[in-house]
């Protein structure tokens, strides 16, 4: 007789009856809370339920992080939790000065070469020049181990007061700088310079905590100089500090002319409007926009089109019209919450709607045709709709200059050339003798020579008939950075092939 079946049987009933008693025990353990979504009930729940009872030791940080960003990201795509770092670099990069060397450099040939060294800062001070190759930052190599750019500037910035060893090559020679770092202060004003006898031209970058002061100060030396219309460059300006926008716009409109409104769940209406103090009230003007320009740019360029106080040109705006209310806590991390809108006089709202696509909104301009047919504009589509619209030029690129810009040919030559003629281009700070030099340096066939030496890249005869202006323009304003003028020769040089400064000119 067996008795295998009812041992087993016994086991089971036994197992069973333990299996009850577990779930007996977790259910009374476990109670159907109510779901409190209106005062962050249950969120809260949650988070004392994981810290009383999850299995393993838990990582406060990381679980308050990843919380905090979670929930933002369900709010808009631009309400967002910054860590630490990220907070920290953000405010640099606005606050109108950073801690560091005071260099600008390009990285052609995988090895950093210094465009620019900033008057009065550290480097300058211990005799850094343009087109020193970095080698080493302190004991770390950068050169030729495609370092990355942005780990590159991380290494050489760091707190005042502090020293950093960097290693430079120059005529062939390894040569070590121990640089103290200081506070160096940034300009948001890229150029700014007379086109003609009556116009000047004024590059923005950014709106930072001292753009109004600098826009002011290059605004009143154009003046100086006979300007009585400005071509304003807002193109690829993504913005900034709302006051500056304000203080730049007060600068062109006449007392009380409405500035900008905002608006929000909880935050009632509130106008902004000129006092009619600016010093630019009497110059004409023309704002250039695209599909880079954004929050702050957009504030301004939309006070001037509703005024009818200039021209806009060139293509819709980003469409980033979002009241960003600050929130920073003690262990350096903070949130950007969105509490309003920004309306435009008239009464526009310049935020483009939320979508599925909002990430990619500028591939979906481009494959809607926006770029480059001004009727597939849509007026509700959020952001300033230019009074004139410029479409991308895409016949001036062929499969050369796609070729050169893949290897970088074009700014690898002119730091190339730089080495060459280091002592004439150092000398020059001229605009005119900038020209007279450029014409006689025979820098077409210099450049094709490089081109097809360096890179194998030989241009067919009509091939370089359509690229030729456009390419070397861009050689011509990168060599001539390398000037004293700087970034003011760059901006000055590329404006020969700018359509939208044509029409602006045309005005």
């Amino acid at each position: 007789m067996k008795k295998e079946p009812i041992i087993i049987a016994i086991l089971g009933i036994i197992i069973g009856a333990c299996s009850v008693l577990t779930c007996q025990k977790i259910t009374e353990r476990t109670k159907n809370l109510k779901a409190e979504y209106e005062d962050w009930g249950k969120l809260n729940v949650i988070l004392r339920h994981i810290e009383e009872n999850y299995v393993d030791s838990i990582d406060f940080n990381k679980v308050t992080d990843a919380a905090a960003a979670a929930a933002l990201a369900t709010l808009d795509p631009h309400s967002i939790y910054m860590p630490p770092a990220d907070l920290e670099e953000t405010e640099t990069e606005l606050a109108g000065q950073f801690e560091g060397i005071g260099i600008q450099f390009n990285v052609p040939n995988d090895t950093a070469t210094v465009i620019e060294v900033i008057p009065g800062g550290p480097s300058e001070k211990i005799g850094l020049q343009p087109g020193d190759r970095i080698l080493k930052v302190d004991s770390t190599v950068i050169a030729g181990v495609k370092f990355p750019q942005d780990s590159m500037v991380r290494r050489m910035k760091g707190p005042a007061g502090t020293k950093v060893l960097i290693t430079i090559k120059r005529d062939g020679e390894d040569i070590p700088f121990e640089i103290t770092r200081g506070k160096i202060a940034t300009h948001s004003v890229d150029a700014a310079f007379m086109v003609n006898d009556t116009t000047g031209y004024l590059r923005l970058s950014k709106f930072s905590r001292t753009t109004a002061q600098d826009f002011i100060l290059a605004s009143a030396d154009l003046l100086s100089k006979g300007m009585n219309y400005m071509i304003l460059d807002l193109r690829d300006n993504t913005g900034g500090f709302f006051d500056q926008a304000l203080n730049l716009a007060n600068l062109f409109l006449p007392k009380d002319a409405p500035i900008v409104y905002i608006e929000g769940r909880k935050r009632k209406r509130e106008d902004y409007n000129a006092n009619g103090k600016g010093i630019l009230k009497d110059v004409k003007l023309s704002v250039l926009i695209n599909d880079g320009s954004a929050s702050s740019s957009e504030i301004l360029a939309g006070a001037i089109q509703d005024n009818g106080r200039g021209c806009i040109i060139g293509r819709r705006s980003f469409g980033k019209g979002l009241v960003q209310e600050p929130l920073n806590f003690t262990d350096g991390s903070g949130i950007r919450l969105t509490v309003a809108r920004f309306y435009t006089p008239s009464g526009r709202c310049i935020q483009k709607p939320y979508s599925e696509d909002y990430k990619y909104e500028t591939l979906l301009r481009y494959n809607t045709s926006e770029l480059v047919e001004a009727d597939s504009m849509k007026v509700e589509s959020g952001g300033i709709i230019p009074d004139v619209f410029i479409p991308i030029d895409t016949t001036k690129v062929g499969q050369f200059y796609i070729n050169c810009n893949k290897k970088a040919t074009t700014m690898r030559f002119a730091s190339a050339y730089f080495d060459k003629h280091k002592q004439e281009l150092s000398g020059i700070e001229d605009y005119d003798k900038l020209l007279k030099y450029l014409d006689s340096a025979g820098l077409e066939q210099k450049f094709l020579s490089f081109a097809e030496t360096k890179d194998k890249l030989v241009p067919t005869a009509i091939e370089w008939k359509t690229e030729k202006q456009y390419m070397m323009t861009q050689v011509r304003a990168l060599v001539g950075r390398y000037s004293k003028l700087g970034d003011k020769a760059f901006y000055h040089l590329y404006l020969e092939i700018d359509d939208a400064v044509a029409v602006a000119l045309e005005h």
